[in-house]
């Protein structure tokens, strides 16, 4: 009775100060709440002797009405000031209210979508892989076996148990012939890691975009029809420049070049050639194919890889890639 009587006292002491509809809920739910005084009382009441319930039934009854009474009208009041607010005079309400500035689309995601979107309308499906990656599907499935000087070329961040940081989205080629039935075409774009001294143009996690097409009687004509599209599609009709290039999971491999906009004059961007590289390609090895038990006598294949800062720098004509990583509003504001 008395525990009754007195929390019923420190309600009424903590609903006087109440002034905001948040709080008013905070002690409805302290006092009526499923885990409450009143439920806590209830149980109390379960266990007194069978001459006293009736005594402190009636008080239950008497501290939930007079809660709830309150409650209501602390809420009826609180929403009536409310409606004085809004009507007060005081107060303009045709004056704008604050700029709130909505989320943007990073430029590096616009050029991953517009990239995606190229070659998804040559038939090539998105497909994504891990970037935690066995040293396997990283490396030695892609002709790269260990001690090999490509290595030193992707100096990598390893973990424990044979794992690392993919270097590149080369692996997912490997996956996706694991698994996918002959002919496809897919592109994978990702996260990509290397140890790579932050500046200008090198940054340790950039982003990469992979294409890989296998099936019967692929050559290099159809590698060179299909990325003279993609640059039509994304650089309009600049001149392109193919030259021959290694990469160890590829042969034949080239380079890619367009024309620099200095039209030849040189310039910071170009170095002074005239051409700026803009991704790798080539025929898939045989020795990559046979790697994932595919008959290089029967099916070929070819594949590519773009990296996504470098096409934005290009897009943009952005000197810095660390720009990207700054997140610096009046920076990233220009791509809407």
């Amino acid at each position: 009775m008395e525990k009754i009587a007195t929390s019923l006292k420190n309600f009424l002491k903590e609903i006087e100060s109440i002034d905001d509809l948040m709080d008013l809920e905070k002690v409805r739910i302290k006092y009526l709440g499923k885990k409450g005084y009143l439920n806590a009382f209830n149980s109390l009441l379960k266990e007194a002797p069978n001459e006293k319930k009736r005594e402190i039934g009636q008080s239950l009854n008497h501290f939930k009405n007079r809660v709830t009474e309150e409650i209501a009208s602390a809420k009826q009041n609180l929403l009536e000031q409310s409606n004085d607010f809004e009507t007060d005079k005081k107060y303009d309400l045709n004056r704008p209210g604050p700029n709130n500035h909505l989320g943007l689309t990073h430029p590096l995601q616009i050029v991953t979508d517009d990239i995606l979107h190229s070659f998804n309308k040559m038939g090539f499906l998105t497909v994504e892989g891990p970037e935690i990656e066995e040293e396997f599907y990283n490396f030695e499935s892609l002709n790269i076996p260990k001690n090999h000087p490509a290595r030193d070329d992707q100096d990598s961040f390893y973990l424990d148990g044979g794992l690392l940081l993919r270097t590149q989205t080369s692996p997912v080629q490997i996956r996706i012939m694991e698994k996918v039935e002959i002919p496809f075409a897919i592109v994978s774009p990702g996260r990509v890691y290397r140890r790579d001294t932050p500046d200008a143009s090198h940054s340790p996690v950039f982003h990469q975009i992979e294409g890989l097409y296998v099936n019967e009687g692929v050559d290099f004509t159809h590698l060179k029809g299909i990325l003279k599209q993609f640059c039509l599609d994304f650089f309009g009709d600049r001149p392109l420049r193919f030259r021959p290039d290694y990469f160890p999971f590829t042969e034949p491999s080239c380079e890619i070049s367009i024309a620099c906009l200095c039209d030849g004059k040189g310039c910071g961007t170009c170095g002074g050639d005239g051409w700026i590289e803009i991704l790798g390609a080539g025929l898939v090895n045989p020795l990559v194919l046979k790697n994932v038990h595919v008959d290089p006598e029967q099916y070929s294949g070819l594949a590519f890889g773009l990296g996504v800062e470098r096409i934005a720098m290009l897009k943009y004509n952005i000197k810095d890639i660390r720009l990207f990583y700054e997140n610096n509003y009046k920076f990233l504001k220009q791509f809407v």
